[in-house]
């Protein structure tokens, strides 16, 4: 009786499989990117720069200790409280604002709602908001802190966008971005341009880092 042999499977076609769907998984596979803190860093001064004098009450000193616990102008504060302090200081509006770069005189804020108090920022184009942290801060109590204050400055911002051009400034910066891209909307652009700088003067987000402490 003669031998059967059995049938060798052709595993060329499997090979061809498993290289497409590698491609595949290739191809749709996203892949994940860390996000930080977008920080613009500021140049290094000239040697023979002078710094202006800032009056001590224009600066709000943000203190972050290694237990992650706040200390907000000398005071302890829990950080669901940061955000309403900061836009008090920054919305105080006691005082005159920084002079144009034309030379012309500063003047008070006519758009501020605080409280007016000599005892606190003149301006918010004179605001300083100072963070400092220690070396033993974690980097997510770090993040919280600059959430807050970056909220601080949108709500101010689409206040006054709301007052003056009734919609938020966050529509206003989205109606600028789709007036730059769509060729038909261009006569808008320069008017959408306009309005979003000055928002952005009126509430300059000045936020300094300072040295962390050891």
């Amino acid at each position: 009786m003669a031998r059967r042999e059995n049938p060798e499977i052709n595993a060329g076609s499997m090979a061809d499989i498993a290289f497409l769907l590698l491609i595949f998984f290739l191809v749709t596979t996203t892949m994940n990117v860390d996000s930080g803190v977008s920080k613009k860093l500021s140049e290094k001064p000239p040697k023979d720069y002078v710094p202006p004098i800032i009056k001590e009450k224009n600066i709000f000193v943000v203190i972050i200790n290694r237990n992650n616990e706040l200390l907000v102008e000398d005071e302890r504060m829990q950080i669901n409280d940061l955000k309403d302090a900061a836009i008090k200081f920054i919305d105080n509006g006691g005082g005159i604002g920084t002079a144009g770069e034309d030379g012309s005189p500063g003047k008070p804020c006519d758009y501020c709602q605080g409280e007016k108090s000599e005892l606190s920022s003149d301006h918010p184009n004179k605001a300083i908001i100072s963070v400092q942290s220690d070396r033993g801060t974690e980097y997510g109590m770090y993040i919280q802190v600059q959430n807050e204050l970056l909220r601080a400055y949108t709500e101010l911002r689409n206040r006054l966008s709301t007052q003056k051009y009734k919609i938020t400034f966050d529509q206003l910066e989205q109606a600028y971005g789709e007036a730059k891209k769509n060729a038909s909307l261009k006569d808008r652009v320069e008017d959408l341009k306009n309005k979003v700088e000055f928002i952005k003067t009126a509430y300059p987000q000045i936020i300094s880092d300072a040295e962390p402490t050891s």
